[in-house]
């Protein structure tokens, strides 16, 4: 066999991303995969009924139609629909709810006496919405060409977002804490704070889509056009050590602790230290539900939203979430639930839906999340567990063993604090590059850190580019017959 220019370890969307650009500039790719298939987070499977398939960690993407590698790829042009829903996340309380509306004026009006507030924060995050996706998804080591937004992401506005910019109604504090609850970390904080201003505007900027027929279609597209490039995929292949590799750069798309087991005899002591010391966040319990019929929410018009946080009032949801940093176990933990189908109906055959459910419980948690969800659920939704035909629980501490990146249940590949946000994994002029010579990290453990945006795995292969081949031109990555690149040089 043809010695190749890059093996790259991992396929989930990084490792896919990584590969894909190194591809098309022209390099020879191999990407190994110990799992069946390829797509890491965006994997699908048929659990229960061979006709129904679940999404079996992500589901929701606004990064998927946000994000600059994304952008470029087009997944559109390669026939990945990606569905908005009309509301893009509700937040139920007892006795009523509240909706972010993909209308920022439809939401402002449902928000009532916190609707003008609601404006001032998200419209102009709206009106700049390129520039401020580009830049909180950077490579945070410089500056996106769009360079016009930090005054819109300053001390002041993530002040604000803290106190929930002085919201009155407690629907409309519990929404906007509800987003926080995504950076699965301590709340309020100022990464949770950034995370909140990101994904709340695209709310009412680019959605909060689903892709027609599951996540998986996002995988398959990346996979498809990295073959179309020359690239060969390896399927149930383990890699236990990088000597394994034969390869003039290793691409790998694992947390440090993954790197830690492939070469940690190899690497410099000061190093390996500094990668014992990242720290793993608290972890995600998963429950995949096969149900007979749509969710009999107690507000019927929460069954519109494409995606549901269950958290309760603001002041439950602090609680929930620094209980889980914290190592405590909660009764009521946060959960966020996607009943797929009612974005993307053709998920609903014969009445048989999939319904997708986390909970946000403390790292290496052992509790079968199943009852802990359903009881979370029942709350807004009484009768629910009467429409349950099948369900499945992974605990969090199980859920390395289907991907090996979320130690402990951590889906987020390391700690949202606000150190790991401006040093992750290491604090390095260039994170992705390793001591090891050709050997560079392209995970979720390196900037812009975790979600499906491709960045991650788009920077470190750029890096690796410069650094062992001398390319310093960005590779274009849309259909062949597509735009100008839009990603940062």
């Amino acid at each position: 066999m043809t010695r190749p220019d890059v093996a790259v370890v991992g396929s989930g969307p990084n490792g896919l991303a990584a590969a894909v650009t190194m591809a098309r500039a022209g390099l020879t790719v191999h990407v190994h995969e110990q799992a069946a298939t390829v797509g890491g987070g965006l994997r699908g499977e048929t659990l229960f009924d061979s006709e129904i398939r679940h999404d079996v960690c992500a589901a929701v993407h606004p990064m998927a139609a946000a994000s600059a590698f994304f952008r470029e790829f087009d997944l559109a042009a390669r026939g990945v629909a990606l569905l908005r829903p009309p509301i893009a996340y509700a937040h139920p309380l007892d006795g009523g709810a509240a909706f972010a509306h993909h209308s920022l004026t439809e939401t402002c009006d449902r928000l009532g006496p916190d609707g003008h507030r609601w404006r001032r924060l998200m419209a102009p995050l709206v009106r700049h919405s390129t520039g401020v996706t580009d830049f909180l998804l950077s490579g945070q080591r410089s500056l996106p060409r769009d360079f016009t937004v930090p005054p819109l992401l300053g001390p002041r506005v993530l002040g604000h977002v803290l106190r929930t910019n002085g919201l009155r109604t407690e629907g409309a504090r519990a929404l906007l804490t509800g987003v926080a609850a995504h950076a699965m970390g301590r709340l309020p904080s100022l990464p949770a704070g950034a995370i909140t201003l990101l994904l709340g505007h695209l709310a009412h900027a680019t959605g909060w889509p689903l892709p027609q027929g599951g996540s998986v279609r996002i995988a398959e597209a990346l996979a498809d056009d990295l073959r179309a490039h020359g690239g060969v995929l390896h399927t149930g292949h383990r890699v236990t050590r990088l000597a394994e590799l034969d390869a003039r750069v290793i691409m790998l798309d694992t947390t440090p602790r993954g790197l830690l087991a492939l070469a940690g005899d190899r690497l410099p002591p000061r190093y390996r230290r500094a990668l014992e010391r990242f720290r793993y966040g608290p972890g995600a319990a998963k429950a995949d539900f096969l149900v007979g019929e749509p969710i009999p929410w107690a507000d019927p018009e929460v069954g519109r939203a494409g995606t549901v946080h269950l958290g309760g009032t603001r002041a439950e949801t602090l609680t929930a979430e620094n209980a889980a940093v914290r190592g405590r176990t909660c009764e009521e933990p946060f959960v966020l639930l996607v009943d797929p189908a009612v974005t993307d109906p053709g998920r609903a055959v014969g009445g048989r839906r999939p319904v997708w459910a986390y909970a946000h419980v403390p790292n290496g948690d052992t509790r079968d999340p199943v009852p802990l969800i359903t009881r979370r659920i029942e709350r807004y939704a009484p009768g629910f567990a009467d429409t349950v035909i099948a369900a499945r629980g992974v605990p969090a501490a199980a859920y390395e063993t289907y991907n090996p990146n979320y130690p402990g249940g951590d889906i987020g590949a390391g700690a949202i604090t606000l150190t790991q946000s401006l040093f992750r994994p290491v604090p390095a002029w260039n994170p992705y590059r390793t001591p090891l010579p050709g050997v560079y990290l392209c995970s979720a453990s390196t900037p812009p850190g975790p979600s499906v945006h491709g960045m991650c795995g788009y920077f470190a292969a750029r890096a690796a580019l410069r650094g062992e081949f001398g390319m310093t031109a960005a590779p274009r990555l849309g259909p062949e017959d597509g735009p100008r690149p839009s990603c940062p040089s």
